[in-house]
């Protein structure tokens, strides 16, 4: 955790998502601090695996599920540096339709008599794809990542996650596929809920200040 203090030519790399994230004090589940508020401009300092160390403006610093944050767009860069490119999912493509067909084979030999169920089960052990098509919108499942993706015409970026935030990227084992809508539900995973106000004041004083808020405002005058 760093010192309070605004931090000074603070630039924010992501925005936290609609619906806010959890946060923790170091990248263990085990040490949760005050979550951030949904939208909240961050930098993010350093990856470690899934997890992201990200610095609000006031100087205030936590660890979040880096796979969830949102990106800002940058300038383009100056000098030499090439400029980077949108993440292509072509490569992602290819993946889901060579996992699809080894299914479909195992699936039609199964059909015609030429192998049984137990040496189906053994050709699909172990394969997982998902893709989900609706005109210019796609869903793709990336298996490594442990993450579905959204992508249009701009590009790909992390629509969901099914495992907790941790030191290697991809489930050590492939999850029920329930566990894609119920990410973060498990005892060992994120919370979904922000921890009550005792928690986050707890937090609060073990800093020293409160993190960085989105807070409404109204005109005084306006009634």
């Amino acid at each position: 955790m760093t010192s309070p203090g605004q931090v000074e030519d603070f630039r924010p790399t992501h925005i936290v998502p609609a619906e806010g994230l959890p946060a923790w004090e170091s990248p263990d589940v085990s040490h949760p601090t005050v979550p951030l508020d949904a939208f909240l401009p961050v930098q993010l300092l350093s990856r470690r695996g899934d997890w992201g160390e990200i610095l609000c403006a006031n100087g205030w610093s936590a660890w979040v599920d880096g796979r969830l944050l949102v990106s800002v767009p940058q300038p383009p860069p100056t000098g030499d540096r090439p400029l980077a490119r949108t993440e292509d999912p072509r490569p992602l493509f290819k993946r889901t339709a060579e996992t699809l067909e080894r299914y479909r084979h195992a699936a039609d030999d199964l059909a015609a008599g030429r192998t049984d169920t137990d040496v189906f089960r053994r050709a699909v052990r172990g394969l997982r794809a998902g893709l989900v098509l609706d005109g210019e919108s796609v869903w793709l499942y990336d298996a490594t990542a442990g993450s579905w993706l959204y992508g249009d015409e701009t590009g790909l970026t992390t629509y969901a996650v099914v495992t907790a935030p941790g030191a290697s990227s991809g489930p050590k084992s492939p999850p029920a596929p329930t566990d894609v809508a119920g990410a973060g539900a498990s005892g060992d995973g994120p919370p979904n809920a922000p921890p009550a106000n005792g928690a986050e004041g707890q937090a609060a004083r073990e800093v020293g200040h409160d993190p960085t808020r989105i807070v409404e405002t109204r005109d005084p005058e306006a009634g």
